[in-house]
């Protein structure tokens, strides 16, 4: 569906059809309002202005003044102004006694709201022992006093009094407070309001000195206390730095991290040079005497070296000799004895080297486990000069913070004996109460204009809650917006007194009723483009929506067309044509379709001399449904269709039995009559759907007792045909 766009006159149309709830609200409310206005007792207010300022300024050591902003602050002084301690003050300040008479005298003259109240006390109670039931409500604390209670003194009385009608409102972009109080008496008023700001006064200034008391007090003995246990910790740090000897130990603690960061650095050096030995080492023990030249540790060998220079110069000599001599020349044997003497004196060497890598590779061996030992024990020693150290921090600490807290409960106990006088709440009375000349309340201009306001408005509002809430079809708009279903006719809402509707279409073929019984058989006509529908089935959703009457006149107008009309009444169960016709029923539809009576044409009756014949429904079967869906039943439509220019069925409503459904296979048209204002959406879809699943043929709708004027829709023609007809 789409969504409709709201318009104005929606508005208004809302209002004029609901003008009766607006107006009967509007006079409710106002008269409600101007009879509490004018019976309410006149009450005067009295009110006095006091500065109320938070003292920052009352450390010594302090001279910031600035008062920030603070709600939490202001609502304290609220409540202590409004307190039962300030109220209390005020009370044995005015003298309760002579004061009570000036409060309460206004009792002397009860207003028409408490007599009302009275009254309704009253005969709650006399209904209460009417039934038995007083002893079951009269509980302690309600209805009449329980003996044995003290009842109120007139002091207290007035405390209640004053204590509820005290108001205490900040002034706006200030830190002024108006403190006010009502009374019907308004030298009362004024006496009551400034004694409170005064009792405030007072009050603040008593809380203050009981304050300051109370916590030198209390500081003093914490200060005892605290002096006692910052010298208890001061000798136990004494006797523990003698029994440890802690004068060596912080020296031996300076000096431990600096040699445990040495032997850490050595430690990895030793690591790392037995490791490259271990690795030479491994190699030299594992490959042949003749490889050994291959270890570059070896190689580099100074005494290697100069043998490997000196062979490599006795090889070349002999190469350069054996150029001149023989082998047995002298020379040749000195240079070959002397290359011999050469090789000989290089292994030795070679020996020496690989001896020398061995024992450097021991000493690494050893150097390392030497300073992991030494590393170890420094780690033992640091870690118990390290818990001496945690101990020795715990008990500096310890004499640290008492010696704190001493010296700041010292200077606060000081600076509290020196401001003790002071208040953290400063309060001046910048305008006191005069006696008012006019009363604060009622104010019934102000009264008069909100009832009207309210009334109306209030009015208005309820008319659209009453609108949301009304679900009901209630103009043709709505059937065609929400269903998609055409209004083929409307029929106003027939309120004559000395005749039915049917009546009136039957004697009075010119009535305005008849005009729209006319429109609705025009509609039927025209609703098929090829021929008029010969069978027209009438239902509606639920009983009494007056599908029925809507059948008989619509029978009864076309009939007036010249038109030979069939009305048969399957309503087996609340059967209603024999009434509107005056016919009998001792036969009818359910006869024939049981196959007692005989022909159709013999039960059909005809209405005075007339073009309209009636089948009544009969009597009353047991089984209506079974007897709707025999075959005789199309045979008999067969034969009306034969005879007859139109027939029309009046059924059961659809919500209720399924004889609608039934009978809506053997019709070309069904009209469904809705009661304007009654029916609603969610049974018309029910039955649509109903409907509509089985294909049925709907025609369109009939909105019946429809009302132009209650729906806030005019329609001209009605005025015409009257203006016409005069």
């Amino acid at each position: 569906m789409v969504e409709k766009e709201i318009h104005l006159r929606d508005y208004f149309r809302i209002v004029k059809k609901r003008k009766a709830t607006i107006l009967t609200f509007f006079i409710l409310t106002l008269v409600v309002v101007v009879i509490a206005t004018f019976t309410a007792t006149p009450m005067y207010r009295a009110s006095t202005k006091v500065l109320i300022e938070k003292d920052t300024s009352s450390s010594l050591t302090s001279s910031y003044r600035y008062s920030p902003y603070d709600p939490e602050f202001l609502e304290t002084q609220y409540q202590l102004i409004k307190s039962a301690a300030v109220v209390k003050k005020v009370v044995k300040s005015l003298n309760p006694e002579s004061f009570y008479g000036l409060i309460f005298k206004t009792e002397e003259k009860p207003s028409y709201t408490a007599m009302f109240k009275t009254w309704v006390k009253e005969k709650i109670s006399s209904l209460k022992e009417m039934a038995g039931l007083e002893k079951i409500f009269d509980q302690p604390g309600q209805g009449a006093p329980v003996e044995g209670r003290v009842p109120l003194t007139k002091a207290q009385q007035l405390e209640q009094v004053i204590q509820a009608g005290i108001s205490a409102e900040p002034v706006a972009n200030s830190r002024v407070v108006e403190i006010g109080f009502m009374s019907a008496n308004p030298a009362v008023a004024t006496k009551v309001i400034n004694s409170v700001a005064q009792a405030y006064i007072d009050e603040l200034v008593e809380m203050q000195m009981e304050v300051s008391g109370y916590s030198i007090g209390w500081m003093k003995k914490k200060a005892e206390i605290q002096r006692e246990n910052l010298e208890e910790s001061e000798r136990n740090l004494n006797d523990y730095k003698r029994k440890h000897d802690i004068i060596t130990v912080e020296d031996r603690l300076t000096v431990l991290p600096e040699r445990l960061s040495d032997l850490s650095k050595n430690l990895t050096q030793a690591e790392t040079r037995r490791k490259e030995l271990s690795a030479v080492y491994s190699q030299i023990r594992n490959i042949s005497r003749e490889k050994l030249e291959t270890i570059p540790l070896i190689v580099e060998n100074t005494s290697v070296e100069s043998i490997n220079k000196a062979i490599l110069a006795a090889e070349q000599k002999i190469s350069e000799l054996s150029k001149k001599y023989g082998p047995k020349h002298p020379r040749m044997i000195t240079a070959r004895n002397e290359f011999s003497s050469l090789e000989k004196k290089k292994s030795k060497e070679l020996e020496k080297a690989v001896q020398t890598i061995k024992n450097e590779y021991q000493l690494a061996v050893s150097n390392e486990r030497d300073l992991k030992e030494l590393l170890d024990q420094t780690k033992f020693q640091a870690s118990q000069l390290g818990e001496k150290s945690i101990q020795l921090e715990i008990l500096k600490r310890k004499v640290e913070t008492n010696r704190f807290l001493y010296d700041a409960l010292v200077k606060k106990m000081k600076e509290k004996g020196i401001t003790e006088q002071s208040q953290p709440v400063n309060v001046w009375v910048i305008e006191e109460a005069e006696i008012p000349e006019f009363p604060a309340t009622p104010r019934k201009k102000r009264n008069i204009l909100l009832g009207l306001i309210l009334g109306l408005f209030g009015g208005i509002g309820l008319a659209f809650f009453l609108e949301y809430l009304d679900n009901t079809i209630k103009t043709p708009e709505d059937v065609e917006e929400n269903f998609d279903l055409p209004v083929i006719a409307t029929i106003d809402l027939f309120e004559h007194k000395k005749q039915s509707l049917v009546e009136n279409i039957l004697n009075d073929s010119s009535s305005m009723a008849a005009e729209n019984f006319k429109g609705l058989r025009t509609s039927i006509l025209l609703s098929s483009a090829d021929k008029p529908p010969k069978i027209i089935l009438v239902t509606s959703m639920t009983p009494s929506e007056g599908k029925s009457s809507v059948c008989s006149c619509l029978g009864a107008t076309i009939a007036q067309a010249g038109k030979k009309v069939l009305i048969i009444d399957a309503d087996m169960r609340r059967p209603t044509q024999h009434k509107n016709f005056g016919l009998e029923n001792s036969t009818g539809l359910s006869s024939l379709l049981a196959g007692i009576d005989g022909e159709d044409e013999k039960i059909a009756v005809p209405y005075k001399e007339t073009q309209l014949n009636i089948i009544p429904s009969g009597p009353i079967p047991p089984n209506p449904s079974e007897l709707l869906s025999s075959s005789r039943v199309k045979t008999l439509l067969d034969k009306a269709c034969a005879r007859y220019d139109m027939v029309i069925i009046d059924t059961p409503p659809v919500a209720s039995v399924t004889d609608p459904v039934l009978l809506s296979q053997y019709v070309d048209g069904v009209i469904i009559v809705t009661w304007a204002g009654q029916t609603t959406h969610e049974i018309l879809g029910k039955g649509l759907k109903q409907l509509t699943d089985i294909s049925a043929p709907i025609t369109g709708l009939v909105l019946n007792r429809f009302s132009a004027k209650k729906s806030g829709y005019y329609y001209n023609y009605g005025d015409y045909y009257y203006s016409s007809e005069g």
